[in-house]
C-alpha cells in the first residue's frame, strides 16, 4: 500500500486534492508600465524606454513590439523599424514600483519569490484556498489591485508547480491568465513550440528543429540514443521538465535574511480557542525582545498548527510596514488562527514565525510618537526581563484566565 492512502487511513480522513497553489507573476513591459503610469496619455502607442544616443530599447510597449521593436535593439535601428516611435527616458522609481507590487502580493500569502525586479513566485498553500475557483479569484483580484493601485498590468500562471507557472504566465501577454491544472501538466505542455522550455534559446531551438523536434511533444518520439546525442547526458532530465515535472519550492528569503520563530507542543491536544491564542500571543512577546536586539524589524507573520494525527496547516500576512513592536502583531493572531485552524480538531502544537526580516527601527509619521513610548516601555520590560533572575514582567494577556 502506497504511504499516502496508509496515512489516510490512518488519520481517517480523505487526503486533501491537490490543487494549483503556485503563481507566477510576470509585470507587462514592465518600465515602460512604469513610464505610462506617470504618463497615462502615452497608453495604446508605439512607446519605448531607452537611452536616445548611442543607446539601446531597455522596455517596449506591446504595440512598438508589434512593428518589430524589441529589446535589447539598439535605439537606432528601433526608429528604423518604426519612426513614430515614441522614446521615453528613465524616470520613474522602477524599485519602489516592484516593491510596492510584491508588497501587495504579500497582502495575499507570505510565501512570495521576488526573482527579478518584474516577475517572481508565490506560494498559496497555506492561505487555506480549498478549491481551483478559489485559487483563481484570489489570484484575480490580485491582478485587479495591482492595476488599480500601482496601473502595472500584469500576466499571470497558476499551476502545480514553477515550471509550468512560468511558462504559462508568459503564454497570453499582456494581462495573461492561464490556469493548469493538477494533472494536466503534460497535455498543456505538448502543443508548444519547444523554445517555450526554459532554458532552450534560438541556438537550441534551431538545433533541435533541424532533427525534426518543433513542438515539446516531439521529444517523445526520439530514442534515448538521439536525445542523448542532441542534449547530452542532462537529457533525462530535459524530458522530465517537458512532462511539467518541478518539485523546486518557492524560496521566500534572501542568503542574507533571517527568521525568528518559536513552537509549542502541548502536553495534551488543546481545544480551546483562547487558550491557543494566548499561546500564539506569548509567542509574539518572547521573539519580539531578541527581534529588537539584533536590531531588525518584520513585516510578516505565520502562524502553523498542528493536529493529533501530525497533519498541518499554515496561514501568514504582512503588515504594510515592518515593525519592532508587538502591539502590531496582537490582531493579526486570532484572524490567523481561524484561517489556519480549518479543521475544528484539538491541536497538538502551534508555532508562530516572524519573516520579512529587515533593518532598523523605522516609525510611520502619523504613529511616531505612540510607537516612540510603546518602544521605551519594551525596552525597560526587555532589561528587567533580561537580568535572569525569577522575576519577569509580563503582558496582561499572557495571565491564565480567572475560574
Amino acid at each position: 500500500m502506497p504511504f499516502a492512502s496508509f496515512a489516510a487511513n490512518l488519520s481517517g480522513l480523505p487526503m486533501p486534492p491537490v490543487l494549483p497553489t503556485i503563481v507566477h507573476l510576470d509585470a507587462d513591459a514592465f518600465f515602460v508600465s512604469v513610464e505610462l503610469a506617470l504618463q497615462p496619455h502615452y497608453r495604446g502607442k508605439k512607446v519605448a524606454v531607452g537611452g536616445r544616443e548611442r543607446g539601446i530599447i531597455a522596455s517596449a510597449s506591446y504595440e512598438a513590439r508589434a512593428c518589430g521593436v524589441y529589446t535589447p535593439m539598439p535605439t537606432s535601428r528601433a526608429f528604423k523599424v518604426c519612426p513614430d516611435l515614441i522614446l521615453l527616458p528613465h524616470k520613474g522609481s522602477y524599485g519602489a514600483v516592484s516593491r510596492k507590487m510584491f508588497d501587495l502580493c504579500e497582502t495575499l500569502t507570505p510565501y512570495v519569490q521576488r526573482n527579478s525586479i518584474d516577475e517572481g513566485y508565490l506560494d498559496l498553500g497555506p492561505c487555506g484556498l480549498k478549491s481551483a475557483d478559489e485559487i483563481e479569484g484570489a489570484v484575480r483580484g490580485l491582478q485587479k489591485r495591482i492595476w488599480d493601485e500601482l496601473q502595472i498590468p500584469v500576466s499571470m500562471g497558476i499551476a502545480t508547480n514553477k515550471l509550468v507557472a512560468q511558462i504559462a504566465s508568459k503564454l497570453r501577454k499582456p494581462r495573461g491568465f492561464v490556469v493548469v491544472l493538477p494533472g494536466a501538466e503534460a497535455s498543456f505542455l505538448e502543443p508548444l513550440a519547444i523554445g517555450k522550455l526554459p532554458g532552450v534559446g534560438d541556438k537550441t531551438e534551431t538545433a533541435l528543429q533541424t532533427h525534426g523536434i518543433w513542438k515539446i511533444r516531439d521529444l517523445f518520439t526520439k530514442a534515448e540514443r538521439e536525445l542523448e546525442a542532441l542534449l547530452g547526458r542532462d537529457w533525462p532530465a530535459f524530458l522530465a521538465m517537458a512532462r511539467g515535472e518541478d518539485d523546486r519550492p518557492v524560496e521566500t528569503e534572501h542568503e542574507d535574511a533571517k527568521s525568528y520563530s518559536q513552537q509549542e507542543t502541548f502536553s495534551k491536544d488543546v481545544a480551546d480557542f483562547s487558550e491557543i491564542e494566548r499561546t500564539a500571543k506569548g509567542m509574539i512577546d518572547a521573539l519580539m525582545p531578541t527581534i529588537r536586539r539584533d536590531g531588525k524589524r518584520v513585516r510578516t507573520m505565520t502562524i502553523k498548527v498542528r493536529y493529533g494525527d501530525f497533519t498541518q496547516e499554515s496561514a501568514g500576512k504582512s503588515l504594510p510596514e515592518a515593525a519592532d513592536l508587538e502591539q502590531p502583531f496582537y490582531p493579526l493572531v486570532p484572524v490567523l488562527l481561524k484561517k489556519a485552524w480549518s479543521r475544528q480538531r484539538p491541536l497538538r502544537l502551534i508555532s508562530v514565525r516572524f519573516s520579512g526580516v529587515e533593518d532598523g527601527a523605522r516609525q510611520l509619521d502619523l504613529f511616531a510618537a505612540t510607537d516612540e513610548k510603546r518602544r521605551k516601555l519594551a525596552a525597560v520590560m526587555d532589561q528587567m526581563n533580561s537580568r535572569g533572575n525569577n522575576l519577569r514582567v509580563r503582558h496582561g494577556h499572557q495571565l491564565p484566565p480567572r475560574d
